[in-house]
């Protein structure tokens, strides 16, 4: 128990009881707040109880992590000008809860921050994304593999790599596919004080305000090696369109259609307050995307190319 960090569990209490006063883990010490999160266990054919690798990577000091897990790190990585090395890197080898502070501050500190507003709530959408998409890289690690997680912000994407055990291979379709619980117990726990969500609603989650932030679609790769790819900008760049000489900047569009389609629009005053001629190339690269991500709304949904069709954001 020495080898835990003391000011974890302080913290973790103080979490608990500001989401749920009354939390059973408000009153216990530290080795009852183990136990009830499965993670100081009793050997019953040979009596021995003690710390579980999940306590270990939560609250362990750096020591007995490496004592654990020799190859256990993560890497923070920009590389933006440097393309060959790096411009910055974090090398973290420390346990999940203070790895997540420092994966945000990273991210805090290299990436432009949005604000959207979701019902009457100012949210960051910088945040929406990467509290999911760094806690599903800390959770979901198969932490026997040495191949070290990496969280790579490049020019106009975040690439994000963990060591896998994989239930499938391939890519991972937000809207049709079955999450399984890589570490539940880990899982749980980050679950219990508030950084996670149901189990898949964080890939869901991030496609979801992704579109918004930069008007692309991320991408899930199951296989040894799980990838989350995060574009930071629409389709990687500006699109052009069908008709020679018009060039349409995508980013920052989605934030623009939601809060004009607040009331209902047709696709022609959608596309004319965008300033893009082309209707075949509005269609297939702006209006079903966000349709399809669930950001914009029809008002006729059992006849989507009624005459009559019009587009609503329910921001």
């Amino acid at each position: 128990m020495n080898e835990l960090e003391n000011e974890l569990f302080t913290r973790v209490r103080k979490t608990v009881e500001n989401m749920r006063p009354g939390h059973p883990w408000i009153s216990m010490n530290n080795i009852d707040l183990l136990k009830s999160a499965g993670m100081f266990l009793k050997d019953q054919s040979t009596g021995k109880q003690g710390i579980t690798l999940a306590g270990i990577l939560i609250f362990g000091s750096e020591l007995i992590i490496q004592t654990a897990l020799p190859h256990y790190r993560t890497d923070a990585i920009l590389r933006k000008e440097n393309l060959d090395r790096y411009d910055a890197r974090y090398d973290i080898r420390v346990n999940l809860l203070r790895s997540y502070e420092r994966l945000m501050h990273f991210i805090a500190k290299h990436l432009n921050d949005k604000f959207y507003l979701e019902g009457d709530q100012r949210v960051s959408l910088r945040d929406k994304i990467f509290r999911e998409a760094i806690s599903n890289l800390l959770i979901h690690r198969e932490f026997s593999n040495p191949f070290p997680a990496k969280l790579i912000i490049g020019r106009d994407k975040v690439n994000i790599e963990n060591g896998n055990k994989p239930h499938g291979n391939g890519m991972i379709d937000p809207e049709d596919f079955s999450p399984y619980p890589k570490n539940p117990k880990i899982a749980k726990f980050f679950k219990e004080i508030g950084l996670v969500g149901e189990l898949g609603s964080g890939v869901r989650n991030i496609y979801k305000y992704n579109k918004i932030y930069s008007g692309a679609d991320p991408e899930f790769i199951e296989g040894d090696v799980f990838k989350t790819v995060i574009p930071l900008t629409a389709n990687l760049g500006a699109h052009v369109s069908e008709h020679a000489g018009e060039h349409v900047e995508t980013i920052d569009m989605t934030p623009k259609i939601l809060e004009f389609c607040e009331n209902p629009k047709t696709r022609i005053e959608i596309q004319e307050f965008l300033g893009i001629k082309s209707r075949s190339y509005f269609s297939q690269k702006v209006l079903k995307p966000l349709i399809k991500g669930g950001l914009l709304k029809l008002t006729i949904p059992d006849k989507p190319k009624s005459p009559n069709q019009k587009y609503y954001s329910d921001r």
